[in-house]
């Protein structure tokens, strides 16, 4: 979990733009649409329900707490009062809120949409039964699924795991350790991989927090090598940990992605002794976890429509 770039013929197009990254190689995904400013080629918007969506999808896009009209304008590239109409309406159907004089924010309706949609994407059992394996492959590896957590700001949390009878103290870690240490998306393996599909500005954030005082003693403390880290994460699927979160465990993971979006990582973690590098082996055993967690997750046709 430190760093260790595996990778050196990657390419590294990590600049401080950080640019939200495709998809790991190999994985198929349907791209959602991205807003644009003003002056990119794209469509402008035929609709009035597409101009809706643009709206409301700046505002994810953008970051920050509020937006005024304008700025969201300049970004999705409609006209002012188009926008001005539109925030209005959604007041009224309760899908933003004015937060100060020429200041809007989404509800948390929005949130609410956004559980409804997660839901029943992926059980416990599934999930469990490919962390099992996981564990299984790599001769007794620690296997950790991370998804990124929904009330915390730009943060992961641990869902499940598989760790046979081992226990946090064996891991030389307090639940103190796990809430400050590995919730830091700049912390882990499973941290970065997250981080390196999430958008610009969230990135930015995460950048400007300092390093857990209790992070391990191979955690990126400089902000150019995690930003480089980022770029090699998004050109090869995966993430390769020395020492990052606790001295003494090296780790692997992967990203989990749903319809085009970031939701989480499957991390493998053993003792540095038993692990000192990462067995190519154990990398595909990992990248092939998340794969198969992404494909349970994935939008399907109902049955109604295949």
């Amino acid at each position: 979990m430190g760093n260790h770039l595996t990778a050196p013929d990657a390419a590294v197009a990590a600049t401080t733009a950080l640019p939200a990254g495709p998809a790991p190689k190999g994985t198929a995904v349907r791209r959602r649409p991205v807003c644009r400013p003003r002056d990119t080629a794209r469509a402008t918007g035929s609709s009035h329900a597409e101009r809706v969506f643009l709206v409301q999808a700046a505002f994810a896009e953008l970051g920050g707490s509020a937006h005024g009209p304008g700025k969201i304008a300049e970004f999705t590239g409609l006209d002012d009062s188009v926008v001005y109409r539109i925030l209005q309406s959604g007041i009224y159907q309760r899908i933003f809120e004015r937060v100060d004089r020429g200041l809007y924010r989404l509800r948390t309706s929005a949130a609410q949409l956004a559980f409804t949609a997660l839901d029943h994407r992926l059980d416990g059992a599934a999930a469990q039964t490919v962390l099992r394996e996981l564990r299984m492959t790599t001769d007794g590896g620690l296997a950790f699924l991370y998804m990124v957590a929904p009330f915390s700001g730009a943060q992961r949390q641990c869902v499940d795991m598989a760790v046979g009878d081992s226990d946090l103290a064996e891991l030389g870690m307090t639940p103190r350790d796990v809430l400050s240490v590995t919730r830091s998306l700049r912390t882990g393996a499973s941290g970065r991989t997250i981080l390196a599909y999430l958008p610009q500005k969230v990135q930015q954030r995460v950048l400007a927090e300092p390093v857990p005082d209790q992070a391990g003693p191979g955690v990126y403390r400089d902000n150019d090598a995690l930003i480089a880290s980022l770029a090699e994460v998004r050109d090869i699927g995966y993430a390769l940990g020395y020492e990052e979160c606790m001295a003494g465990w090296n780790s692997c993971a992967a990203p989990i992605i749903w319809d085009g979006a970031i939701m989480g990582s499957v991390l493998l973690l053993k003792p540095k002794p038993v692990m000192p590098e990462v067995p190519e082996a154990f990398i595909e055993a990992t990248k092939e976890a998340a794969a198969e967690l992404s494909r349970h997750g994935a939008a399907r046709p109902g049955a109604d429509e295949a």
